[in-house]
């Protein structure tokens, strides 16, 4: 395996920093090339510092003097805003773009990377919940492999190796339930983002682990998986397994199943996306049977936790209502870590989103970033309307 020019879109968030943690363990196999940061000036200096990429891209103009007077001695090219964001995945030497941006801010990027011919390991859900049609589309005219990062889809991804000609049956995706496993919604009406953000199994970001509590996460996958892999809305189950070790399970036509495993760890997918199809040694904590002797699995609960519903209602009509439902979820989630809005509130306000802003079947892009502007000043507007303080734009 030749080595691999990696360029990392969110590099001081939780999958930045762990796929730079997999870098640094396989240098044989991966260079930095670019990396990328919105705010956190402090970490993408030090990241730079280290890993002596070509070029960096701080989105927060404020922070540019700050990023250039302390790499400029290194020789390594800084630029700013979103502009730059978006061209910079356009360079010859990149390979391999790693797209860690949370939210709808990674769709555009993601969107210039593939127009350039750079196969892409997807950690931003968003960019086919919003687009699947236009990015699947576009990835298929330019030749772009699209690996998931997730670990659910990395999961059926490997599952899947030997198997593209078997046609799917069914896919199973594993929730670990998040901290509120069991909760009925009496007992989460004052719960706080404190209490939202211990998840017993992963480490994660604050927007993906609140996502978690709420199974919009969940929703977001099952929309995801839609597009990786060409599936209808019935062919994607959700099951509760709380020790998190099954990361997902295929079922193919003739009833055989196959699930991939191991210890909740994010490097493993990372790697596994960067490298394919090469399995690379690795220094990773390995599973052992005798620390789970059980492993269990149950329905998840959709009354009290009712986004999983949402996300599979938003699917079924497609259109621009998963751009919706993602729009909404981004400013409610930021409302909440605000302590703007209430836990189990969080989904009425994207259900009345969702019924409010005007559907269309077969959004373009433009149409994608009107739907997306509308559902978050709806939202706000929600907001105030529960007597809450309006919040600044995610």
């Amino acid at each position: 395996m030749e080595k691999r020019n990696v360029a990392i879109l969110g590099s001081t968030g939780s999958i930045g920093t762990q796929a730079l943690e997999v870098i640094k363990g396989a240098p044989d196999f991966f260079q930095v090339e670019v990396l990328t940061a919105q705010n956190n000036a402090r970490l993408l200096i030090k990241q730079a510092t280290e890993f002596r990429p070509n070029a960096v891209v701080i989105g927060n103009e404020d922070h540019y003097q700050r990023v250039k007077e302390a790499l400029e001695p290194l020789y390594i090219k800084v630029f700013c805003g979103d502009s730059s964001l978006e061209e910079i995945v356009e360079l010859d030497s990149i390979d391999i773009v790693l797209t860690a941006m949370v939210g709808f801010a990674g769709l555009k990027p993601t969107l210039r990377a593939i127009e350039a011919g750079k196969h892409i390991a997807l950690a931003n859900k968003e960019t086919l919940v919003v687009a699947g049609p236009i990015i699947t589309e576009k990835a298929k005219q330019k030749g772009v492999n699209i690996y998931p990062v997730d670990s659910e889809h990395s999961a059926i991804f490997q599952c899947m190796a030997g198997e593209f000609h078997n046609p799917i049956e069914k896919i199973y995706l594993t929730a670990s339930g998040g901290p509120f496993r069991g909760k009925t919604s009496q007992m989460l009406e004052n719960v706080k983002k404190e209490d939202a953000l211990k998840h017993p199994n992963w480490d994660m970001g604050c927007k993906i682990t609140i996502d978690s509590a709420t199974l919009m996460n969940k929703g977001l996958e099952v929309i995801e998986a839609k597009w990786l892999f060409n599936l209808k809305s019935e062919q994607i189950k959700v099951i509760v397994h709380p020790q998190s070790i099954i990361h997902s399970i295929v079922q193919f036509e003739d009833g055989s199943m196959k699930a991939q495993m191991g210890l909740p760890d994010m490097k493993l997918p990372i790697q596994y996306a960067l490298a394919y199809p090469m399995r690379i040694q690795s220094d990773f904590p390995r599973f052992n049977f005798l620390d789970y002797p059980q492993l269990t699995f149950e329905q998840p609960d959709t009354q009290t936790f009712r986004n999983l519903d949402l996300a599979y209602a938003a699917m079924e009509k497609d259109g621009n209502m998963p751009c919706i439902l993602n729009a909404s979820n981004e400013v409610v989630v930021a409302a909440f870590m605000k302590d703007q809005v209430g836990f189990l509130q969080m989904s009425d306000i994207i259900e009345q989103c969702m019924q409010k802003v005007g559907f269309c079947l077969m959004p373009d892009y433009d149409d994608l970033l009107q739907s997306d502007k509308e559902a978050r000043i709806l939202t706000r507007e929600l907001l105030v309307q529960q007597g809450k303080k309006t919040i600044h734009p995610c």
